[in-house]
C-alpha cells in the first residue's frame, strides 16, 4: 500500500491490532489504529468506565484494556462464559450463520453490565454492530464507526 502511494493506513480490524507495533516499524507512512481513535473518542465523550465487548483474541491481547490502563479508563469484560459464547456467535457472524439467538446473547451479555457504573459499552469487534447497533439503557458505541469517522477526518486534513 505504501508503494501504490497511499497517504495512511487503515486495518479495519480489531483483533489484527495485536500487529500494530511491527506494521507501523515495516512502513514509513502513518498506519491508524482502531485502538487509539476509540480512546480519543472516550476522552472526548467523557466516557471513564467502558464495557468491552469483543473477540477473544482482541481480550487475550489485552488491547483494550492496556490501553484503558494507560488512559485511566476502568473496564469490565464479560466473564470466561460469555466470552466462549461470544466467540461462538462472532464466529456466526462471519460465516454468514448469525442467528436471533445470538442477538438475544449478545443482549444478555450486555444487560449483565447493568448497574455496575459503566458509561457505555463498546463493540471492540467491527461485526459487532450487525447483532446490537443501540441498547435500551446503555450507550453503545462501536469502534468500526468511530474508526470510519476518524479515517475521514484524516483524508479531509
Amino acid at each position: 500500500m505504501e508503494k501504490a502511494g497511499a497517504d495512511f493506513i487503515v486495518m479495519p480490524c480489531n483483533s489484527l491490532h495485536v500487529f500494530m507495533k511491527e506494521i507501523r516499524i515495516a512502513v514509513s507512512i502513518p498506519v491508524l489504529s482502531i485502538v487509539e481513535e476509540t480512546i480519543k473518542f472516550l476522552k472526548r465523550e467523557n466516557m471513564s468506565r467502558v464495557g468491552i465487548v469483543s473477540t477473544s483474541a482482541t481480550i487475550k491481547n489485552k488491547l483494550y484494556e492496556n490501553a484503558f490502563a494507560e488512559n485511566s479508563i476502568k473496564y469490565i469484560t464479560p466473564n470466561a462464559l460469555q466470552q466462549a459464547k461470544m466467540g461462538k456467535f462472532i464466529l456466526n457472524l462471519v460465516t454468514g450463520q448469525q442467528k436471533n439467538k445470538d442477538r438475544e446473547e449478545l443482549i444478555t451479555i450486555i444487560n449483565s453490565f447493568e448497574g455496575k457504573g459503566l458509561d457505555c459499552v463498546i463493540l471492540a469487534c467491527t461485526d459487532l454492530q450487525l447483532l446490537i447497533p443501540q441498547h435500551p439503557r446503555l450507550k453503545i458505541f462501536d469502534t468500526m464507526k468511530i474508526f470510519a469517522d476518524a479515517t475521514v477526518e484524516n483524508i479531509l486534513q
